[in-house]
């Protein structure tokens, strides 16, 4: 018999604390081995928590909404119902570090993230018997009546999600047909304005009143850590004005097959990455790390004012239209806090782009553990002087290198901005390929 501690586990390497978004257990529910019993919040994501033991939920320390450090005792499971009330004593004299076990063994961590070890690599989501899916899923699969053990998951490495349950659900269903609206007048004429280069916006904060002080989010503080841990890092930058006419030609032609700006900058860059091999890599003190993925970062802004930078894998290897799918897949889950580990801390080379708000140009502060970033800004029509000595207007936008002096010096970042504006500018066909 014996009473065991959940404790707060480290979703990431620099998690140091995290918060409690729900409990999926209440006290006194019966638990099973490997069963999710509650929902953190990391630095970068909401990531479910599953017990090593089975028993009773007898009590929990940390409610939803609150955080606490890692290592820390969120809950108690007891291992018979008998034992309930002596957790819930146990917990009021403040004992949460005297647990009581039947075995002279130190208690392991009570819970650990469900990440994407809980399935198999082929895709499977099922692990020793047992479904793997989201907390979220599996309340709207009673809700909807749904089996989940019929449903193929979608999720990383197949954890079934909310939107398998809702697809198995609506399956078969005819949809609405769709009001017809009244043809809207075609204008005579109109100025087009070509289109820059995109990123999700972020959703307005919630106004401050004057005079409060307002907690900063888990996802902001992260944000702090990462931006104090760059300073110590020696940095230089380098400017280059890149022509885009090509590039808003290519984009108008597969916007419609659902590729994006985002995927196409990200694509051109890894591309150009392979030519230049030390702008992927990163600093250690061991000497240069070259990696042998091109896996490219991109800054999206969080609905509560924070900043997660999903991740495009093998950005090189992938064509537009699959990358463009990843890319959209990526934010939406992003919005919800559903992101693996794997899918916001892979990155080896990042992206910043504000040229969606009409900024000409900015300096982005370097991620750690990377060696470069780039910064887009705006696509504006700008005079210029052709090669035949006249004057025309081209589609221009100006773009910011920041990268790590111990490393990378200024005739490298020269150099794979110099091949960079020649892809786009010359052979931006050559992306779709």
């Amino acid at each position: 018999m014996s009473i065991h501690e959940v404790f707060m586990p480290a979703l990431s390497s620099t998690m140091t604390e995290g918060k409690i978004v729900s409990w999926v257990k209440s006290p006194g529910d019966k638990v099973e081995k490997g069963e999710t019993v509650v929902v953190v919040e990391s630095d970068k994501a909401d990531m479910d928590v599953e017990t090593f033991y089975e028993g009773f939920l007898a009590h929990i320390i940390v409610e939803a909404g609150e955080t606490a450090p890692v290592g820390s005792a969120i809950a108690f499971i007891a291992e018979t119902e008998a034992e309930i009330e002596q957790a819930k004593s146990l917990a009021n004299s403040g004992g949460a570090a005297a647990t009581t076990t039947s075995s002279p063994e130190p208690i392991p961590a009570t819970a650990t993230a469900a990440t994407p070890a809980l399935a198999s690599q082929n895709g499977s989501n099922h692990k020793e018997g047992r479904l793997v899916a989201s907390p979220r899923a599996r309340k709207l699969a009673k809700e909807l009546k749904v089996d989940l053990s019929t449903l193929q998951g979608s999720g990383p490495y197949g954890r079934i999600v909310a939107e398998d349950v809702e697809a198995l659900s609506n399956k078969g269903k005819q949809p609405a047909p769709a009001p017809v609206a009244p043809p809207a007048p075609v204008p005579t004429s109109a100025p087009v304005a070509p289109p820059a280069p995109q990123t999700p916006a972020p959703a307005p904060v919630a106004a401050a009143v004057p005079g409060q002080i307002v907690p900063l989010t888990t996802f902001q503080n992260a944000v702090v850590r990462n931006m104090v841990a760059t300073i110590s890092v020696p940095v230089f930058r380098v400017g280059y004005t890149i022509t885009t006419d090509g590039l808003d030609k290519l984009y108008k032609q597969i916007k419609s097959k659902g590729v994006t700006m985002t995927a196409l900058l990200a694509k051109a860059v890894a591309v150009t990455l392979q030519k230049h091999p030390l702008l992927n890599a990163s600093y250690s003190d061991q000497g240069i790390v070259y990696h042998s993925d091109i896996n490219i970062s991109v800054a999206v802004a969080m609905d509560d004012g924070g900043l997660i930078t999903p991740v495009l894998q093998n950005a090189d290897a992938v064509d537009i239209y699959s990358l463009s799918r990843n890319w959209k897949s990526l934010v939406e889950r992003a919005r919800t806090k559903q992101l693996q580990p794997q899918e916001y801390n892979s990155g080896t080379f990042t992206l910043s782009n504000l040229g969606m708000f009409g900024v000409d140009k900015f300096d982005a502060i370097l991620p750690p553990g990377q060696g470069s970033i780039l910064a887009i800004g705006a696509s504006r029509p700008q005079v210029v002087a052709t090669p035949d000595g006249l004057f025309g207007v081209r589609q221009q936008m100006q773009v910011n290198i920041t990268s790590d002096h111990r490393i990378i010096y200024g005739a490298h970042a020269a150099a794979f901005l110099q091949d960079l504006a020649k892809l786009i500018e010359t052979n931006p066909q050559s992306l779709t390929l």
